[in-house]
Order: structure tokens, then sequence, then C-alpha cells
């Protein structure tokens, strides 16, 4: 609920302040695919998800059965098999996670190095909206500020060079291989 800041303008010797509220108790999760394919616009594809028994012990962020259901989803809508480019991310490297995707010939995974955010295509598009939707903003509730992430996520998937400007700004490429005839 912590807004980041940003620069702003006003008046000389008139410093802005934006008043907040002490920090909210409540957790929220956003799981984001990029998805790009040669010859078509570039896709985003993201789950929200709201944590409410953390406080009694309970989860904190997704589940391996949050990302396979994520999976299977991005696979009806894309209608294509899907090339994971994960981080190191805790969930992506568990075991049951692992046997789902190795049990699927739709899809295949491979780990980028640890500690390379600056490889995962998904960060650029987090930066975009810490950058556009929530600087100098304070979140009134914990509805206010989901709704704002889900608009800004939603206007992402309608700018595709936007999308594609964040797989640029790894320095990966598209590319397809072609078999080798002899």
């Amino acid at each position: 609920m912590t807004p980041p800041t940003s620069r702003t303008w006003s008046k000389r010797g008139h410093t802005p302040v934006v008043r907040v509220r002490g920090r909210s108790q409540r957790r929220f999760s956003i799981a984001a695919l990029a998805c790009y394919k040669q010859g078509e616009r570039s896709r985003l594809i993201f789950r929200p998800k709201r944590h409410i028994d953390h406080k009694r012990g309970g989860r904190r962020s997704f589940t391996w059965t949050d990302y396979r259901d994520l999976l299977t989803a991005a696979h009806q809508q894309l209608g294509a098999p899907l090339v994971l480019v994960w981080d190191n991310l805790n969930v992506h490297l568990d075991a049951r996670l692992r046997a789902f995707i190795d049990t699927h010939d739709w899809i295949t995974s491979f780990q980028l190095p640890p500690y390379a955010p600056d490889l995962n295509p998904v960060e650029g598009i987090w930066s975009l909206i810490r950058r556009s939707g929530q600087c100098n903003t304070a979140f009134t509730s914990p509805d206010h500020l989901m709704r704002l992430l889900r608009r800004r996520l939603r206007e992402l998937q309608y700018r595709p060079g936007l999308l594609d400007g964040c797989l640029a700004g790894t320095g990966l490429t598209l590319t397809t291989s072609r078999p080798q005839t002899q």
C-alpha cells in the first residue's frame, strides 16, 4: 500500500506532501507471462491473487498450483506450445511444478541464471507499472490498489510495442530454429 515515490513539480518553497495511512497487512500477488511469437503481436497474460489467510499462517505468495493453472490457461488462450524462460523463484523450482512441466509436451522450460533480473522481460513490465501507475499515489484501500494494477496491466495488454521494448531491454531475441538438411 505504500507507493513508490518519484519527482514532481510544485511551487517554489512548497514541498508536495502525499499522506498515506499506515502499512496495510493485506497481501497481494500478481503473476504475469510476457508472450512473444515471431510475426505476431506480443501478449501479456496475468493473474492477480489476494491472500486472505496469510496472517494465520497461510501462504503469502502464489503456489505451484496457481502457476500450473496460469500455464494451462495461457496454453488454452494462445493455442500454441509454450516456451518458458523462468527466473529462479522458489516456486518455479518446485518439484511438483517441474513434474507438471515434464509431463506436458506443450511446455518447454529454461531457467535464467541466478540473480539475472535484467534478462527477464516481466521485470521491465513491473518497472513500467511502478513508474506509470503507482508513483505518488496514496491508495485509499487495497481494492483501490488492485483496481489500479489491473487497469495498468490491461493497458499494457493493448500496447504490444511496450511489451516488445521489455524484451528488447533484456538483449534477448526471438529466433526460430530451422532443421538442418544434409
